[in-house]
């Protein structure tokens, strides 16, 4: 199983947790193209499904606590493309769009 490890501030892990955000945002920088692509990205703003390297799942930490909370989400491929302003700190220009499936477990209340 190919698991793709992501850490988050508590706002947008509250908000993947609860279900209202839908998406995870990625800078199309050189380290998550090396993660999240089998090519090398040449900035044009589709990604076609032969390129995206593909995860099971998601883990999601909250912060880099050794008590952090953790929850697992399904991976439903990625895009890429601007992010919305609700689900970022207002990035502009295009991002790596991670998808977001089904909440496989619930993390625990803090």
């Amino acid at each position: 199983m190919r698991i793709l490890h992501l850490t988050l501030r508590k706002k947008w892990f509250d908000m993947i947790a609860s279900g209202e955000k839908k998406e995870e945002y990625r800078e199309c920088k050189d380290y998550w193209v090396k993660r999240l692509l089998h090519f090398k990205y040449d900035g044009t703003p589709y990604c076609l499904p032969h390129m995206v390297k593909w995860y099971d799942e998601i883990e999601f930490k909250n912060g880099y606590n050794k008590n952090a909370r953790i929850m697992r989400v399904e991976f439903n491929g990625l895009t890429i493309g601007p992010a919305k302003p609700e689900w970022s700190d207002n990035w502009q220009g295009d991002v790596f769009r991670i998808k977001l499936g089904e909440i496989i477990n619930h993390p625990q209340p803090k």
